[in-house]
């Protein structure tokens, strides 16, 4: 099953700072809801595990992530995919742009996903609605660590 998902948020933070913290991976593991490990690996990408819960569906991710495209400080491509045992799979990509505006930082994204096995089972609606939760706690995080 496919899913895409886009959106804006605006930062009151320097677009060098918004950049900074969006690869610094103590942040961005307390930001990812369900994160419990987020490690920089030598190819420049991230081993992470995550625990997630989509409906009836709880499942231990692990998997890794690459960035790419690296544009410091206007954006990058992040990248990745994780197993979650008989939960199933999940991969996709995000690209993330920074452009100042009113003072700050506007950030936005482009969410291209995949998903597989008993998630997949669930429904598109439940899926794009958890991924939205998701999404939006992520960002509610993120806006918080980068505002101090």
């Amino acid at each position: 099953m496919a899913m895409t998902m886009n959106g804006e948020v605006q930062l009151a933070a320097p677009r060098e700072a918004v950049w900074a913290k969006l690869n610094d991976p103590e942040v961005l593991k307390a930001c990812i809801p369900g994160c419990e490990e987020l490690e920089k690996t030598d190819d420049g990408g991230f081993r992470a595990v995550a625990k997630m819960k989509v409906g009836p569906v709880s499942a231990r991710f692990k998997g890794k992530v690459m960035l790419s495209d690296l544009d410091p400080p206007n954006g990058y491509k992040i990248s990745g995919e994780g197993e979650g045992g008989v939960a199933g799979f999940a991969k996709g990509g995000a690209t993330v742009k920074l452009s100042e505006k009113d003072g700050g930082t506007l950030l936005g994204y482009d969410v291209e996903a995949q998903i597989g096995g008993k998630l997949a089972q669930l429904g598109q609606r439940l899926i794009n609605g958890a991924a939205k939760k998701l999404a939006d706690e992520f960002f509610a995080n993120f806006a918080k660590a980068v505002q101090g």
